[in-house]
């Protein structure tokens, strides 16, 4: 279900926002998990197991991590953690990539298994492995309430194209959370905001590229064009889902982080990776830039380091060589070098 269909906007949201303010602040977590839950299953109800299985996973070790603090233990708890998350995500998202790759190093013909992406799995996946760190770091405790935990992880805004949300952001916001008319407001212009650029620029420069891919004719005029116009492609339909998610993050209380800053006034390319999916370049950057060192270490692990996160964060992005080397033409951290 896409925030800009007819079912959303006409049947799903309304009815979600009529139950999600009639019912108790204690039940409010409750309808938010349901409700996301069916957002999740509208297309493929068999993929709400993974989710789930996830969630469960991510609330027991990270129960064990807390009562296990400090102890050689946690870290175990830990490692196997981030070992069934970064299972889940290669069996779904990268099997096909390493089979062909596979088969074309050695000549084999291994065949492929053709898995459908469950959708948001790079997401919730990422959220769940910083949870479990940042328990392990002591930088939060262990949410005891499986309701709880859960809503943060399948909360339907954020789920389809980010922000990637951290629970230590939002951990007091689910909790409690004050909704007023005021941030409603807010709520409201940013989801129109992110809509109209999905539907009026996104939706649009889609259909041109479309147009280009199935013409016989392509003059370099129009090879250029067509560059332009999937770049912008791109970026509106990325940055409204983006917008839609914070502004129906407000009309639930909660306060996610910006996720693009005009990435397109950059005078330069650096400045631009600053500003390019900000959530994404700050997860690398505190969870595999800075354990590894960062820059405060010899020049050749520096870069290696830079190399790994750019590799990595291209990776993230698609199952795909293309993928690999647009990540590898970063310059910088997304958000600075610590």
């Amino acid at each position: 279900m896409l925030f800009s269909s007819v079912p959303f906007l006409f049947y799903f949201l309304p009815c979600v926002l009529l139950v999600y303010f009639l019912v108790p602040g204690t039940l409010k977590n409750g309808v938010l998990l349901l409700v996301s839950l069916l957002f999740y299953g509208w297309g493929e109800p068999r993929y709400l197991l993974v989710m789930l299985a996830s969630i469960v996973q991510g609330y027991v070790f990270g129960l064990l991590i807390g009562k296990l603090r400090g102890r050689p233990a946690a870290k175990a708890c830990l490692a196997a953690s981030v070992l069934l998350s970064f299972a889940a995500l290669a069996y779904f998202k990268y099997a096909d990539f390493f089979l062909a790759n596979f088969n074309a190093l050695t000549g084999l013909s291994v065949p492929l298994l053709r898995i459908t992406l469950p959708i948001g799995i790079s997401f919730y996946t990422f959220q769940i492995l910083s949870y479990t760190v940042d328990i392990y770091r002591q930088d939060v405790k262990a949410q005891r309430n499986p309701i709880d935990l859960a809503t943060y992880v399948a909360l339907f805004p954020q789920l389809i194209a980010g922000p990637i949300v951290r629970y230590s952001d939002i951990a007091e916001q689910l909790k409690g959370r004050i909704h007023t008319m005021g941030k409603t407001a807010q709520g409201i212009r940013r989801f129109i905001l992110g809509l109209g650029k999905k539907i009026l620029i996104a939706n649009l420069l889609g259909e041109l590229c479309s147009i280009f891919r199935a013409s016989d004719d392509k003059s370099v005029l129009f090879f250029w064009l067509y560059a332009v116009a999937y770049t912008l492609h791109v970026y509106f339909d990325f940055s409204g889902y983006s917008d839609m998610a914070i502004g129906l993050g407000k009309l639930f209380g909660f306060d996610f982080l910006e996720n693009f800053n005009y990435p397109f006034i950059s005078k330069s390319i650096t400045e631009f990776w600053r500003r390019w999916h900000m959530s994404l370049g700050t997860w690398f950057r505190d969870y595999v830039y800075i354990p590894l060192g960062g820059s405060r270490v010899s020049v050749p692990r520096h870069l290696f380091n830079l190399f790994l996160v750019w590799m990595l964060t291209g990776f993230w992005h698609g199952a795909a060589w293309n993928f690999v080397i647009w990540g590898l033409s970063g310059e910088d951290m997304a958000s600075g070098n610590p």
